[in-house]
C-alpha cells in the first residue's frame, strides 16, 4: 500500500482512472487550452473534451480552460494538481524579451483559411444499416415544421449539430468511395464504418476497413442495431481490434458507437463526436477563392434537363460562374439548389449543391473548377487533357518498384492479394509481410479470395499498388480496365515464386519479366475430326486469333490446358489470322477433349 505524506490527503479516485499512478502530481498553468491539458493529464483530446462535457463545459481543442476546471478533472483522474507558478514568470519574461519571429505572414493570408464543415462518408456491409443509418440521421435533423424539405436527394445533403455543419456524402458502397480517390478526389475527411451488432464483422465490412485505411481517413465505427435482442457490443469490439482497429476505451483511437438507427438511439452521440474529431482534424478552407471540388453524381431531368450535384471544396461557387469539369466540358452555371431543394445564390466550401447549366453529363469523381472567362476556360481544359495523358502512360509495375528501391526513390511496396481459396491468403500473407526490413516495409492494402475484380483495379489505382492473384482468374474486362489504368497484376500458380519475386523486388534485384497479352477469346460451337486430330469449330468473340498464338481452354470459368494453337483454318485453308465476328477450325496442341461451350483465350508473352 503507498504511504501518504503527513498532513496530505489522498486524491479523490472519482471518475474514470487512467494507467497515471494515483501519487504523480501534474503542474498546471493558470489557463491552458484543452489539447495543451490532454497532453499533460496523458489523456488524448477527445478524452479531455468529454471530461469537460461531463461537467457542463462545452470546449473546443483550442479552447482555454482556467486552471481550477484542469484541476478537477486532473484529480477525476487520479492526479494531484498543483500551480505551475513559474510559468507564469516566464511568460512575463517572454513578453519583455520576445522571441525571434518567424518570417512575416500577411494579415490577408492568415484570415484566408477558415473553418469548414467535414465531409463524411458511410461505408459498410450491404445489410448493416447504412441506408438506415444515414436517413435516421437526416430525419432527426429536420423540424417538423421542415419536414417536406427531405423530398429532395441530391446524393449528399448536411446536417446541424450545436450550429455547426456536418456535410454526408451518400455513396453506394466502398467500390464507389475508391472510384472517386482512383480518379483523384480525396472528399472524405471521416469515415463512418457501420456494423450490426447482431452480426459483427462481414467479409464486405473488411474490404470497407481496407478501402478506408488505404484512404488514411479518421475512421469511427457505428455499431448499429443495438435494438437487437442478440446485440453484441462487446464481440464487434473484439473483432475491431482482431482488424486492428483498437478502440478509445481500450487504449486506441477508433471510437465505436452503439446506435440504433431504427429507434434513432445514439444519433446524437454520433453526431457530436464526428464534430470532435472534425475539430482535431482543424479543417480549413477559403471561401473568397474561385470554387473547385469534385462532382457527385450526374442526371438527365425531363424537365429541368442536365444536373449534376457538385461538392464544394475550396472557395465559394456562385450563380452565372463557369465551371470547367475534368472530362473536356464546361458549362454556365444558370441555378443552384440546395440539398434541401431551395434556389441559392452561392455555395462554400464543404457545401453539396445541384447545379443546372453544364453541357454534357459528368462522371463521378470528376475535378471541377471555375474559369473566368470562356478563353480561360478552354486553356484549363487543353492543361486538364495533357495532365490526364500523362495519367495514362504512366503506370507502376514490380520491376519499377524494385528499380525504385535500388534507387532509394522509395521505401514502400503496397500490394493488393487475391488467392482462389481463403486458405492460401494467410500463410502468403505471413510470407511477404516478413519480406520487409528497416528501410523496405511491403504493405498489404487488401487481401481477399475469390477472382480478380474491378474493385480491386480501382483500390490498386488509387493506393499505386501492385495486383498479385494465386490460382484468380481475371475476366477480360478486368484486364481491359487494368490495362487503360495502368495496374500490373501478377497471377501466380506456385507460392515460392510470388515470394522469390518479391524478395528480389525488395531488395531491388528483380528483373523485367514475360507478361500475358490477352489478344482475344472464342466459344467452341462444334466439334470435327480431321485425321487423327480433333478440330473446334470455334466463333472469334473479340479481338483476334493467330497462327502463333498461345492459348488456354477454359471450361465454366475453370483453366482445363494451356499450350499453343496448333493449327488455324479457315474452311479447308490454313490461315495465319482471323479477327472478331469470324469462324474458323482451331486445333490445340496436346489437348482434343473440347466441349461446345468451350472458351478458348489466345495470348502471346511480351517483355515488360
Amino acid at each position: 500500500m503507498t504511504q501518504q505524506s503527513p498532513g496530505k490527503k489522498p486524491p479523490s479516485q472519482k471518475g474514470k482512472a487512467t494507467s497515471q499512478k494515483p501519487e504523480l502530481g501534474v503542474s498546471l498553468p493558470s489557463v491552458l487550452t484543452v489539447k495543451q491539458m490532454a497532453d499533460l493529464l496523458g489523456i488524448t483530446p477527445i478524452e479531455a473534451i468529454k471530461q469537460l462535457m461531463r461537467r457542463g463545459i462545452m470546449a473546443s481543442v483550442n479552447q482555454a480552460v482556467n486552471y481550477d476546471d484542469a484541476a478537477a478533472i486532473a484529480t477525476d483522474l487520479g492526479r494531484t494538481p498543483v500551480l505551475k507558478r513559474e510559468e507564469e514568470k516566464e511568460k512575463e519574461k517572454e513578453k519583455e524579451t520576445p522571441a525571434p519571429k518567424q518570417p512575416p505572414v500577411s494579415k490577408k493570408a492568415a484570415k484566408a483559411q477558415k473553418p469548414r464543415p467535414p465531409v463524411v462518408t458511410v461505408l459498410g456491409h450491404v445489410d448493416h444499416g447504412k441506408t438506415s443509418l444515414l436517413d435516421a440521421i437526416r430525419h432527426s435533423n429536420v423540424a417538423d415544421k421542415e419536414a417536406g424539405a427531405i423530398t429532395q436527394h441530391i446524393g449528399a445533403y448536411q446536417v446541424t449539430v450545436d450550429g455547426k455543419e456536418i456535410t454526408f456524402i451518400d455513396t453506394p458502397g466502398h467500390e464507389a468511395f475508391t472510384a472517386m480517390r482512383a480518379r483523384g478526389a480525396s472528399v472524405t475527411d471521416i469515415a463512418i464504418l457501420v456494423v450490426a451488432a447482431d452480426d459483427g464483422i462481414m467479409p464486405q465490412t473488411l474490404e470497407a476497413i481496407d478501402h478506408v485505411r488505404a484512404a488514411n481517413v479518421p475512421i469511427i465505427v457505428a455499431i448499429n442495431k443495438m435494438d437487437k435482442p442478440n446485440a453484441d457490443a462487446e464481440r464487434v469490439k473484439k473483432q475491431l481490434g482482431e482488424q486492428n482497429l483498437i478502440i478509445e476505451e481500450w487504449g486506441g483511437e477508433v471510437l465505436a458507437i452503439p446506435v440504433s438507427a431504427k429507434k434513432r438511439e445514439g444519433i446524437s452521440t454520433l453526431l457530436e463526436h464526428i464534430l470532435i474529431v472534425a475539430e482535431l482534424a482543424e479543417l480549413k478552407a477559403n471561401p473568397d477563392l474561385p470554387a473547385k471540388g469534385i462532382v457527385l453524381e450526374a442526371k438527365l431531368d425531363n424537365t429541368k434537363g442536365m444536373l449534376a450535384t457538385l461538392l464544394v471544396q475550396d472557395g465559394t461557387l456562385k450563380a452565372g460562374d463557369i465551371v470547367v469539369v475534368e472530362n473536356r466540358h464546361w458549362g454556365k452555371v444558370k441555378a443552384m439548389f440546395s440539398d434541401k431543394g431551395k434556389r441559392v445564390k452561392s455555395s462554400g466550401p464543404s457545401t453539396p449543391v445541384e447545379i443546372m447549366g453544364l453541357s454534357e453529363v459528368p462522371q463521378a469523381g470528376d475535378a471541377f473548377t471555375v474559369a473566368a472567362s470562356e478563353h480561360e476556360a478552354r486553356l484549363i481544359i487543353e492543361k486538364l487533357q495533357a495532365q490526364q495523358q500523362v495519367r495514362k502512360a504512366k503506370s507502376t509495375t514490380l520491376t519499377d518498384i524494385s528499380s525504385q528501391i535500388r534507387a532509394g526513390e522509395t521505401k514502400a511496396v503496397n500490394l493488393i492479394l487475391k488467392a482462389d481459396v481463403q486458405g492460401s491468403i494467410e500463410p502468403i500473407k505471413n510470407s511477404l509481410e516478413r519480406l520487409q526490413n528497416n528501410e523496405i516495409k511491403v504493405r498489404i492494402v487488401h487481401s481477399g479470395s475469390g477472382n480478380i475484380t474491378e474493385s480491386d483495379v480501382m483500390l490498386a489505382v488509387a493506393s499505386n499498388a501492385i495486383i498479385i492473384g494465386f490460382n484468380s482468374r481475371v475476366e477480360p474486362r478486368v484486364k481491359r480496365l487494368a490495362d487503360s489504368e495502368g495496374v500490373e497484376m501478377r497471377n501466380y500458380q506456385i507460392i515460392y515464386r510470388i515470394i522469390e519475386d518479391m524478395e528480389k523486388t525488395v531488395t531491388g534485384m528483380l528483373e523485367p519479366t514475360y507478361v500475358d497479352v490477352t489478344e482475344g477469346h472464342a466459344e467452341v460451337r462444334a466439334l470435327f475430326k480431321v485425321k487423327s486430330a480433333v478440330v473446334a469449330g470455334c466463333y472469334v468473340m473479340d479481338g483476334k486469333v493467330t497462327s502463333t498464338s498461345k492459348a488456354r481452354v477454359i471450361r465454366k470459368g475453370k483453366l482445363l490446358h494451356e499450350s499453343n494453337v496448333n493449327s488455324l483454318r479457315h474452311f479447308k485453308d490454313h490461315v495465319k489470322e482471323m479477327g472478331a465476328g469470324s469462324e474458323c477450325g482451331i486445333s490445340i496442341e496436346g489437348f482434343a477433349d473440347f466441349v461446345i461451350g468451350d472458351i478458348l483465350e489466345f495470348y502471346r508473352k511480351e517483355k515488360q
